[in-house]
């Protein structure tokens, strides 16, 4: 007889390691599985080792920025090996940590390929079990490339594993991954070259705010070559031979590494969704707003696992395995409010955003108000020696309410969580300038900003 469990979790990233433990707390049966270590990209491949790995890149560009206002740069540099130590002090741990924090709740742990046989049945490695719902849960995958040589590329988690750190490095596609590990490696002493298909990189982000971007990375080494595809990969003796088409040129470079930038997909593909008749697509699965199976009413999804509004974060996914569980707990039907969360792009300064992007706002029908500052010589970025910096507000006259912020400087990854605040609650930019900040701080620009 198949191990009968109230829910089975798919996933044991940050949506599904919540949800287990949200439904176990109140009694339930649960087992969850994954069939790598637990804790998911964020905490293993993605997020959280990315950040401290950057923690060395945001050094040496402080130092240069201060370069002749009284400190001597001279010799400092990143010791990527002690630098990947360092981000494994955080990550090796993670996975046992995860797993005993599930045990000690009740959860049962179970590891291996999984995919369904029925609509209510799994089999984990060969073994079956049986549960009353599932929560799908599973990450993402790097988007499959269709070219001669797609084989040499590394992933993300390839890149986060380096040893050593190459020269020359090409990173295809013109996202959040290629933008951070690019901005890390010129740091590093290496000479990134990004390439994007389109006209226009970082699509999610404010268009104004990205161009100075590419501006102030192009000062630090980073360089981006625009509608610019990838024809094939040649293995050499010293490295890779890659042709590429640019603006329908054809031009032949030599990397010592090819990293996968160019977009993730739902790992879906393995798991027998149809057997259990589950609808599912290249954004997830099909899913109501209460991320129920719009096909199987035993099957909930979350994160890049569901077709839902929601960007493709790890708050996001944290917030749709709650109210998920929510729902699976109370037999519910509540929808995931998505207002007011902010996507950053982690370059040095770091691009951020929260809500409507300018062109959006306007196609809406807005009595839109746009309020754009350069910020660059302001005392927060003078103190640091920053030169680019910028912020464009997107404010709705009707209301005099927040509907749009876009930032680009050090530390505003930290001021953008303010705005969203706002969005969340319904503030008005007079009431958050009547608000009294810490000065000398970043948060202390807010007002001036609106």
């Amino acid at each position: 007889m198949s191990p009968q469990f109230d829910l089975m979790v798919i996933g044991a990233g940050m949506a599904g390691i919540g949800a287990a433990n949200k439904c176990a707390s109140q009694g339930w049966s649960v087992a969850i599985v994954d069939e790598l270590p637990y804790g998911g990209t964020c905490a293993l491949r993605g997020c959280d080792p990315k950040k401290i790995l950057r923690r060395g890149a945001e050094i040496i560009d402080a130092a240069r920025l201060m370069r002749g206002k009284g400190i001597d740069a001279d010799g400092l540099a990143i010791n990527w090996g002690d630098l990947m130590a360092h981000k494994h002090g955080f990550t090796d741990p993670a996975p046992r940590k995860a797993e005993d924090g599930l045990a000690g709740n009740g959860v049962a742990t179970l590891h291996g390929p999984t995919r369904f046989v029925d609509r209510n049945r799994i089999e984990v490695d060969g073994r079956p079990y049986d549960a009353t719902r599932f929560l799908i849960a599973s990450g993402a995958r790097p988007r499959p490339l269709d070219f001669p040589g797609q084989e040499h590329l590394v992933d993300s988690t390839g890149f986060m594993d380096l040893k050593a750190l190459p020269e020359r490095i090409l990173f295809v596609g013109g996202g959040f991954v290629s933008f951070e590990f690019a901005h890390l490696v010129a740091r590093a002493g290496g000479r990134p070259v990004i390439i994007d298909r389109g006209p226009r990189p970082l699509k999610g982000f404010d268009p104004d705010l990205v161009e100075l971007l590419i501006t102030r990375g192009a000062t630090a080494g980073v360089e981006v070559r625009r509608s610019t595809t990838i024809k094939r990969i040649d293995k050499t003796l010293t490295g890779y031979q890659v042709e590429l088409e640019r603006s329908g040129t054809l031009e032949t470079g030599e990397y010592d590494l090819v990293v996968h930038g160019a977009g993730r997909i739902p790992e879906l593909s393995r798991l027998g969704l149809d057997t259990a008749g589950v609808a599912w697509g290249e954004r997830g699965v099909t899913v109501t707003g209460d991320l129920r199976s719009a096909t199987n009413p035993a099957v909930y999804a979350a994160g890049d696992s569901a077709d839902t509004p929601g960007m493709p974060l790890t708050p996001v996914a944290v917030i749709e395995g709650k109210v998920a569980a929510s729902n699976m707990l109370k037999n519910a039907t509540t929808v995931p409010d998505y207002t007011g969360i902010p996507t950053a792009v982690f370059t040095i300064p770091e691009l951020v955003r929260v809500g409507l992007l300018e062109h959006e706002a306007r196609a809406s029908g807005l009595d839109l108000e746009v309020r754009y500052t350069d910020t660059s010589g302001w005392y927060s970025n003078y103190r640091t020696g920053e030169t680019t910096a910028a912020s464009k507000i997107l404010v709705d006259r009707a209301t005099d309410q927040i509907v749009g912020a876009h930032l680009l400087g050090p530390e505003y990854g930290e001021l953008i969580n303010t705005f969203g605040m706002a969005m969340k609650l319904g503030l008005t930019t007079r009431q958050l300038k009547s608000t009294t900040a810490a000065y000398p701080t970043v948060g202390s620009d807010l007002g001036s900003m609106l």
